[in-house]
Protein backbone atom coordinates (compact mmCIF):
# COMPACT_ATOMS: atom_id res chain seq x y z
CA UNK A 1 0.00 0.00 0.00
CA UNK A 2 1.36 3.43 -0.96
CA UNK A 3 1.38 6.42 1.39
CA UNK A 4 -1.29 8.05 -0.78
CA UNK A 5 -3.52 4.99 -0.34
CA UNK A 6 -2.81 4.84 3.40
CA UNK A 7 -3.86 8.46 3.94
CA UNK A 8 -6.82 8.20 1.55
CA UNK A 9 -8.09 5.29 3.68
CA UNK A 10 -8.09 7.71 6.60
CA UNK A 11 -10.02 10.29 4.56
CA UNK A 12 -12.55 7.55 3.71
CA UNK A 13 -12.97 6.86 7.44
CA UNK A 14 -13.84 10.52 7.88
CA UNK A 15 -16.31 10.40 4.98
CA UNK A 16 -18.07 7.46 6.62
CA UNK A 17 -18.57 9.60 9.74
CA UNK A 18 -20.37 12.16 7.59
CA UNK A 19 -22.62 9.49 6.09
CA UNK A 20 -23.41 8.15 9.58
CA UNK A 21 -24.90 11.51 10.55
CA UNK A 22 -26.77 11.95 7.25
CA UNK A 23 -24.32 14.24 5.50
CA UNK A 24 -22.73 13.75 2.09
CA UNK A 25 -19.81 11.36 2.67
CA UNK A 26 -16.79 13.52 1.98
CA UNK A 27 -13.75 13.20 4.18
CA UNK A 28 -10.38 14.86 4.39
CA UNK A 29 -7.08 14.54 6.22
CA UNK A 30 -4.07 16.84 6.22
CA UNK A 31 -0.60 15.33 6.57
CA UNK A 32 2.51 17.12 7.85
CA UNK A 33 5.88 15.38 8.24
CA UNK A 34 4.31 11.98 7.54
CA UNK A 35 1.61 12.22 10.19
CA UNK A 36 -2.00 13.31 10.15
CA UNK A 37 -2.40 16.66 11.89
CA UNK A 38 -6.03 17.37 10.99
CA UNK A 39 -9.17 15.53 9.99
CA UNK A 40 -12.51 16.73 8.69
CA UNK A 41 -15.77 15.48 7.30
CA UNK A 42 -18.83 17.20 5.93
CA UNK A 43 -21.01 18.74 8.63
CA UNK A 44 -23.22 21.02 6.52
CA UNK A 45 -26.46 19.48 7.78
CA UNK A 46 -25.30 19.21 11.40
CA UNK A 47 -24.04 22.79 11.52
CA UNK A 48 -26.69 24.19 9.15
CA UNK A 49 -24.11 26.09 7.13
CA UNK A 50 -22.69 25.81 3.63
CA UNK A 51 -19.26 26.52 5.10
CA UNK A 52 -18.92 23.21 6.97
CA UNK A 53 -17.15 21.31 4.20
CA UNK A 54 -14.59 18.65 5.15
CA UNK A 55 -11.69 20.59 3.64
CA UNK A 56 -12.46 23.86 5.42
CA UNK A 57 -12.85 22.14 8.79
CA UNK A 58 -9.54 20.32 8.29
CA UNK A 59 -7.72 23.49 7.18
CA UNK A 60 -8.91 25.28 10.32
CA UNK A 61 -7.68 22.43 12.55
CA UNK A 62 -4.32 22.17 10.76
CA UNK A 63 -3.77 25.93 11.02
CA UNK A 64 -4.43 25.82 14.76
CA UNK A 65 -2.13 22.82 15.16
CA UNK A 66 0.75 24.47 13.29
CA UNK A 67 0.05 27.99 14.56
CA UNK A 68 -0.01 29.43 11.04
CA UNK A 69 -2.52 29.92 8.25
CA UNK A 70 0.14 28.88 5.75
CA UNK A 71 0.15 25.09 5.34
CA UNK A 72 3.12 25.10 2.98
CA UNK A 73 4.57 21.74 3.98
CA UNK A 74 1.30 19.80 4.11
CA UNK A 75 -0.52 17.41 1.80
CA UNK A 76 -4.32 17.20 1.77
CA UNK A 77 -6.20 13.98 1.00
CA UNK A 78 -9.87 14.32 0.01
CA UNK A 79 -12.36 11.66 -1.06
CA UNK A 80 -13.98 13.99 -3.64
CA UNK A 81 -12.59 16.75 -5.85
CA UNK A 82 -13.10 20.08 -4.07
CA UNK A 83 -15.72 22.68 -4.96
CA UNK A 84 -14.81 26.28 -5.83
CA UNK A 85 -14.96 27.42 -2.19
CA UNK A 86 -12.70 24.64 -0.94
CA UNK A 87 -10.30 24.84 -3.90
CA UNK A 88 -9.96 28.57 -3.22
CA UNK A 89 -9.28 27.94 0.47
CA UNK A 90 -6.64 25.35 -0.44
CA UNK A 91 -4.88 27.87 -2.68
CA UNK A 92 -5.15 30.54 0.02
CA UNK A 93 -3.72 28.17 2.66
CA UNK A 94 -0.74 27.54 0.35
CA UNK A 95 -1.19 23.77 0.48
CA UNK A 96 1.30 22.49 -2.11
CA UNK A 97 -0.27 19.11 -2.91
CA UNK A 98 -3.78 17.67 -2.93
CA UNK A 99 -4.63 14.00 -3.48
CA UNK A 100 -8.22 13.15 -4.46
CA UNK A 101 -10.14 9.91 -4.69
CA UNK A 102 -13.02 10.69 -7.07
CA UNK A 103 -13.54 13.55 -9.47
CA UNK A 104 -16.69 15.70 -9.26
CA UNK A 105 -17.98 16.23 -12.81
CA UNK A 106 -20.76 18.60 -11.67
CA UNK A 107 -18.94 20.89 -9.25
CA UNK A 108 -15.23 20.03 -9.11
CA UNK A 109 -12.77 22.88 -9.28
CA UNK A 110 -9.49 21.01 -9.60
CA UNK A 111 -10.05 20.18 -13.26
CA UNK A 112 -13.62 18.94 -13.83
CA UNK A 113 -15.56 22.21 -14.15
CA UNK A 114 -12.73 24.66 -13.44
CA UNK A 115 -9.13 24.30 -12.34
CA UNK A 116 -8.48 26.80 -9.57
CA UNK A 117 -5.32 24.91 -8.60
CA UNK A 118 -3.44 25.94 -11.75
CA UNK A 119 -4.41 29.57 -12.41
CA UNK A 120 -1.14 31.19 -13.58
CA UNK A 121 -2.17 34.63 -12.28
CA UNK A 122 -2.46 33.34 -8.69
CA UNK A 123 0.64 33.52 -6.51
CA UNK A 124 0.28 29.83 -5.58
CA UNK A 125 -0.45 26.71 -7.63
CA UNK A 126 -1.31 23.29 -6.25
CA UNK A 127 0.07 19.94 -7.40
CA UNK A 128 -2.90 17.65 -7.96
CA UNK A 129 -3.11 13.85 -7.97
CA UNK A 130 -6.43 12.10 -8.58
CA UNK A 131 -7.77 8.59 -8.78
CA UNK A 132 -6.35 7.27 -5.48
CA UNK A 133 -8.80 4.59 -4.29
CA UNK A 134 -11.20 6.09 -6.81
CA UNK A 135 -13.59 3.15 -6.96
CA UNK A 136 -14.05 3.02 -3.19
CA UNK A 137 -14.60 6.79 -2.98
CA UNK A 138 -17.03 6.82 -5.93
CA UNK A 139 -19.05 3.85 -4.67
CA UNK A 140 -19.39 5.40 -1.22
CA UNK A 141 -20.93 8.53 -2.75
CA UNK A 142 -23.13 6.59 -5.21
CA UNK A 143 -24.45 4.34 -2.45
CA UNK A 144 -25.22 7.35 -0.24
CA UNK A 145 -27.27 9.06 -2.95
CA UNK A 146 -29.04 5.83 -3.98
CA UNK A 147 -30.13 5.33 -0.37
CA UNK A 148 -31.21 8.97 -0.10
CA UNK A 149 -33.33 8.70 -3.27
CA UNK A 150 -34.92 5.45 -2.04
CA UNK A 151 -35.80 7.02 1.31
CA UNK A 152 -37.41 10.03 -0.37
CA UNK A 153 -39.50 7.63 -2.41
Amino acid sequence: MTNDEKYMKQAIKQAKKAAAVGDVPIGCVIVYENRIIARGYNKRNAKKTALAHAELLAIEKASKKLGDWRLEDCTMYITLEPCQMCAGAIVQARIPKVVVGAMNKKAGCAGSVLNLFQVPAFNHQVEFVNGVLEQECSEMLSDFFKTLRREKG
